[in-house]
């Protein structure tokens, strides 16, 4: 009978033992994730640095080059990428009006291997004012690397 109950919480332990060290890590992100997070950051790095050049259309690599790529902002919703392009040369037509952007407070959050979501705080210095706000972007992981599928970005209320 001891040998049996001997046996019994010795099975208990290996099962335990095996859950605990073969199953994924709850807390940490895995190299598949950090890779990810940082191919997305990269992909924001690259905008700005376009954007506080003044190119518009380098900028704009970051996003799907798609008729289904939308923008949602003060002025309502935009959709394609040809329209979302001309929207940004039309509003910011020289690097005077574009001025220089920065983004803050970046969540990047995986909802899957293909698919994020991210969310931050956007500033743009200017010479005669400065805006900011908040953004939210939804990536999806192509062949060609991460691209911004639908940006909603709104402007600090005037105060």
């Amino acid at each position: 009978m001891k040998l049996r109950v001997l046996v019994c919480v010795f099975v208990i332990l290996l099962g335990a033992a095996l859950f605990l060290f073969t199953r994924p890590s709850m807390g940490s992100p895995n190299a598949s994730e950090n890779a990810s997070k940082a191919a997305i950051n990269a992909v924001l790095t690259d905008q700005t640095a376009a954007w506080n050049r003044g190119d518009v259309v380098e900028f704009m690599k970051g996003y799907w080059n798609s008729p289904e790529v939308s923008f949602a902002g003060s002025s309502g919703l935009t959709r394609g990428y040809q329209t979302v392009l001309e929207h940004y040369k039309k509003s910011y037509p020289d690097q005077k009006a574009m001025g220089h952007l920065e983004f803050s407070d970046l969540e990047i959050r995986l909802l899957g291997n293909n698919a994020a979501l991210v969310i931050g705080h956007w500033h743009l210095k200017r010479e005669a004012d400065e805006l900011g706000g908040i953004f939210s972007l939804t990536f999806e992981k192509f062949p060609d690397g991460w691209k911004n599928i639908h940006d909603h970005t709104s402007a600090d209320a005037k105060k």
